[in-house]
């Protein structure tokens, strides 16, 4: 029988094991996108990430013969709790070689300690924030991931349900193909919402040009996510912090901003060329290629990564995401883009879904949180 101990992260040397686990587990994996470790541990720092304002957290690595076989983040969102009245726990960054008592012995890690800090309940994979990665892969296990998104081995549910796991919500994710040319009828439909709701896209030539409406795109942002799953609002904090990370990496020209008459950003599309093969080149490291790889993805690329997009909440339903959708795909096709991979959608959210109708599509990837509830 296997002999499992699970320690507590407590050293940075811990931190990096934790961090590169995964690296070794999907050495030879051509689907998954390493994320940077210089990323990952700015995410997991307690004084880097303004998250621990209302987050606290515990990270464990399991092991077996002196090996690391597995690893695990408890985390509990206070604000989460507060706004939606649910004391539940959150893990994620799971993973584990193909051994149920490993997967057993870290959920059963985490439930203790979320129980010990009295909740009733604990769901994941789930990050800090909305920000973060979320959601285990349960089909597409065969497509490549993207930058933003999680990557996990078909086993890995199949332990989820045998632990007591139930699904709590999916995500799915649509391969679109882009057209030869943007269809005339979503060309004049913008045109009619812009003039008939005053609003406008924001043409940008340079990033910095995007950075004096990065502050009013994410309080858009929170305004039109707050009613989805588990989402909890960005601080001043965060959105400082974001600006400065995202806002100095984007491409202009795949970002779509919609002001209205007082400089508002009402709506917003952001995308970005596909980093996947770039990342798995790199091996999560910058140095001594991997700068090399995303520098030059980024200047030659045929996929885009559509990453966020969404509409204010009192300018929903006037067709306003026709005009930033626009404009992305003109931007596309000028540069022979092949596909777009859409962000993460709940599968409930018909609003965000009908945005693909009339595009030659397939869904993918669907990717799921699980839920478990403690008994007294």
């Amino acid at each position: 029988m296997i002999m499992i101990e699970i320690r507590e992260v407590l050293s940075n040397s811990d931190l990096n094991a934790f961090i590169k686990f995964p690296d070794k587990l999907y050495k030879h994996n051509k689907y998954r996108a390493t994320p940077l470790h210089s990323f990952e541990r700015a995410l997991l720092n307690k004084k880097k990430n303004p998250a621990f304002e209302y987050c606290e957290a515990k990270y464990w690595l399991a092991y077996s013969n002196g090996k690391i076989v597995g690893r695990i983040a408890g985390i509990i969102n206070h604000r989460f709790i507060e706004l939606w009245g649910k004391k539940y726990a959150r893990f994620g960054w799971i993973d584990f070689i193909e051994d149920e008592t490993i997967s057993q012995a870290l959920l059963q890690e985490v439930e203790e300690w979320a129980i010990s800090k009295g909740m009733d309940g604990i769901q994941g994979p789930l990050g800090f924030t909305d920000m973060d990665m979320e959601g285990m892969l349960v089909e597409g296990f065969e497509e490549e991931g993207t930058m933003a998104v999680l990557y996990n081995y078909p086993y890995y549910p199949e332990h989820m349900e045998k632990h007591g796991y139930q699904k709590d919500a999916d995500w799915v994710q649509r391969e679109i193909k882009i057209p030869e040319s943007v269809p005339e009828r979503l060309d004049k439909f913008a045109e009619i919402v812009s003039k008939k709701y005053k609003v406008r896209p924001l043409k940008a030539e340079k990033a910095k040009d995007l950075l004096p409406y990065a502050k009013s795109m994410f309080e858009s942002l929170n305004d039109s996510f707050k009613q989805l799953y588990g989402f909890v609002p960005l601080t001043e904090k965060q959105i400082q912090h974001y600006t400065k990370d995202y806002f100095s990496i984007i491409l202009p020209e795949y970002v779509c901003f919609v002001l209205n008459e007082d400089d508002d950003v009402i709506g917003f599309g952001v995308a970005m060329p596909s980093l996947t093969q770039a990342l798995i080149k790199s091996r999560g490291n910058l140095i001594p290629c991997g700068a090399y790889h995303i520098l030059r993805t980024l200047k030659k690329h045929d996929i885009m990564d559509l990453y966020l997009n969404g509409v204010r909440p009192d300018y929903q339903n006037k067709g306003i995401h026709a005009i930033y959708f626009t404009e992305l795909m003109k931007s596309f096709i000028k540069n022979k883009i092949s596909f777009a991979i859409t962000n993460p959608q709940l599968e409930d959210n018909n609003r965000a879904l009908m945005l693909w109708e009339g595009y030659e599509q397939r869904v993918h990837i669907r990717r799921r949180s699980y839920i478990k509830l403690f008994t007294n």
